[in-house]
């Protein structure tokens, strides 16, 4: 016997088939109606409104982000041009003394410095706090210094052997 006969069977042998065959055939048609009435409905609130939720928000979310490209577009060049009037203006000469002078600041310990021929300035911090390095080099980016390389190694919970390399923003 396969499975559609099984299946068969033992729908054959019960009692909720027994009850629904002892109905009225009107009953039977109501029953059935309203059996499928609950299936769209089930279906309606389980599969169609999430769906259509999902498509409005993707739509919304489409026009947020179609609308903030126009407006980087629109605004592109002024923001280039206020970048370029606010980078501070570092001689290369300067740079030495203002990586040194603000590491001295912030109370961190430089163990080497060594100048590249093309004006880049590498720096050795030997176990040097990690948040305190970040808040440094953020400061040097602020006054018009970029980072270039940079190697770090952990040195113990919280601190780095750092390799920086720096260069005077351009």
């Amino acid at each position: 016997m396969n499975l559609k006969q099984q299946f068969a069977a033992r729908l054959m042998d019960s009692p909720l088939w027994h009850r629904w065959q002892r109905l009225a055939p009107r009953e039977r048609l109501l029953l059935t109606l309203l059996g499928a009435f609950l299936l769209a409905v089930i279906f309606y609130l389980l599969l169609w409104l999430p769906a259509m939720r999902g498509v409005t928000d993707a739509r919304q979310y489409y026009e947020e982000q179609r609308s903030l490209y126009a407006y980087l577009q629109e605004n592109t060049e002024l923001a280039r041009s206020m970048s370029r009037d606010n980078q501070p203006m570092l001689p290369p000469e300067q740079l030495q003394g203002l990586v040194t002078q603000t590491a001295q600041d912030r109370g961190l310990r430089i163990d080497s410095f060594d100048m590249n021929a093309d004006g880049n300035l590498q720096v050795s911090l030997p176990g040097v706090s990690y948040s305190a390095m970040l808040f440094w080099v953020e400061e040097l980016q602020a006054l018009g210094v970029s980072l270039g390389e940079v190697s770090l190694q952990r040195a113990g919970e919280g601190r780095v052997d750092a390799r920086l390399t720096f260069r005077v923003a351009s």
